[in-house]
């Protein structure tokens, strides 16, 4: 199957570069461009792309804004958004997960790891660049908008988990893939999909990567100090 892609960044330039990037794969298609957050939307709803990749810095309409707009509309529930930002260590990275993104990734990054990235989201699996290590993430998710600790709405709702998906839901926030989890628990790989489908419903996450944020914002998993 082709993966759809969209590019979304306000500098043409790096719009056709990362054109030529992606239909240079065979298993990849990019199915339209936006210069800004606004367009990205109006794009998503008449391209139903797989994974957006969206500037997160843009006039009018930003990145945070065109991303909480596609997550919140039923009709483009298979896409998958994943920022691109130049400075990875970001108070609008969180807010972008939290908005529904999928990941994020430095524009900085290797060419393979963007293709890597468009994949990755595709197949629903949380995304966090290199060089953005899983402790960074943690201390910005932790820290959140209003330093008041832990969501109560979202440390309920972890009563609703059996103990077995609380502790995949503890490895899936430490990044940690299907493969790795099974051979962490002994379990195999397809009773971990299983738990994590099972916490993704209950927990209302749309994602992987929703499922981190959950991890933190409720207080199950705390952040590194280090």
């Amino acid at each position: 199957m082709t993966i759809r892609v969209l590019l979304a960044d306000d500098q043409a330039l790096l719009r056709s570069a990362f054109r030529v990037l992606v239909d240079s794969e065979p298993d990849m298609e990019v199915v339209g461009e936006a210069p800004d957050g606004a367009e990205a939307v109006r794009l998503a709803k008449e391209h139903v792309p797989d994974v957006v990749l969206m500037d997160i810095r843009m006039p009018g309409t930003d990145g945070l804004a065109a991303t909480r707009l596609i997550s919140a509309d039923p009709s483009l529930a298979p896409v998958r958004v994943v920022i691109l930002t130049t400075f990875e260590v970001d108070d609008y990275v969180v807010q972008a997960l939290r908005a529904g993104a999928s990941g994020f990734l430095g524009k900085g990054s290797e060419p393979v790891e963007l293709l890597n990235a468009i994949r990755v989201a595709a197949g629903g699996e949380a995304l966090l660049s290199p060089a953005a290590t899983k402790g960074l993430i943690a201390r910005f998710l932790a820290r959140g908008d209003d330093g008041d600790g832990p969501d109560p709405a979202r440390s309920e709702r972890l009563g609703t988990l059996t103990g077995r998906e609380r502790e995949v839901l503890v490895q899936v926030a430490g990044g940690h893939s299907n493969d790795e989890i099974a051979e962490r628990l002994e379990v195999s790989p397809l009773t971990v999909k299983t738990h994590v489908n099972r916490a993704m419903a209950k927990l209302g996450a749309r994602d992987r990567a929703q499922l981190v944020v959950i991890a933190y914002e409720s207080g199950l998993v705390r952040p590194r100090t280090e």
